[in-house]
């Protein structure tokens, strides 16, 4: 192995991961999910209405919102509020298509949930965190409306969790933290259920090519990755 991880991480090793429920007050649900010194808050709230195009259909809606807090990285990010750029727009995209996929929206009602993914602290794989934090704080949200009989059945299918795996000198690594992610000749970001299969493969070379193989080790890793997360977000839920 010629790259040498900064943290001392072996090729197939996550970083550490904690997620801290019910972080804040007034949410539905809310962790505080950590994946090594990448920090983001991800909240859900419930709101008794639908968009318009559902309106009458009995089915629910889930969508989500991703922010870089001004700082959340060693320069100030500057507010983006009257316009979002594109990668915040591709970014919060990305985490409410990959959490529509585990939850089923006729058995949600006419009720909306938002995920609110805020970055405390970034430190590479912010969009990963989002999703494999924003699926504890849907859980949490879902178990409140169980508890409150307004929902009979758990209208979510599985687990959904998302891992960033990248070349660095022709070699696979997990979970790339920042200067890993600076250093990768090929980036991919990867949704997974718990059962492995996929809904979402992000992936581009910087700087070169990848071949098929090479696809097949990233998503192996993937793999790898995913099972871990998703044993740790079940365990949370099940303290939550």
């Amino acid at each position: 192995m010629s790259w040498q991880r900064p943290d001392g991480r072996q090729p197939n090793q996550l970083r550490s991961v904690n997620f801290e429920l019910n972080f804040t007050r007034f949410s539905a649900g809310s962790v505080l999910a950590e994946f090594g010194e990448t920090k983001v808050l991800c909240t859900a709230s419930i709101e008794d209405y639908v968009p318009r195009f559902l309106l009458g259909s009995g089915q629910g809606w889930l969508t989500a919102e991703y922010r870089m807090l001004p700082g959340s990285t060693q320069e100030r990010q500057r507010r983006e509020l009257l316009k979002l750029s594109g990668r915040t727009q591709e970014i919060q995209r990305l985490i409410g298509r990959s959490l529509r996929s585990c939850i089923n929206l006729q058995q949600l009602g006419e009720r909306s949930i938002t995920i609110d993914c805020d970055v405390l602290q970034a430190d590479g794989g912010t969009r990963t965190t989002s999703i494999t934090g924003g699926y504890v704080a849907l859980g949490l949200a879902v178990k409140k409306l169980l508890g409150k009989g307004e929902l009979t059945t758990s209208p979510l299918k599985f687990p959904v969790a998302a891992i960033s795996v990248g070349l660095i000198e022709g070699e696979a690594f997990l979970d790339l933290n920042y200067p890993e992610d600076f250093k990768a000749d090929v980036d991919f970001n990867v949704v997974m259920t718990e059962k492995l299969d996929l809904i979402e493969v992000q992936g581009t070379a910087e700087e070169n090519s990848f071949t098929r193989s090479q696809l097949n080790q990233i998503l192996d890793l993937a793999e790898v990755g995913i099972k871990e997360l998703v044993d740790l977000q079940n365990k949370a839920l099940s303290l939550g």
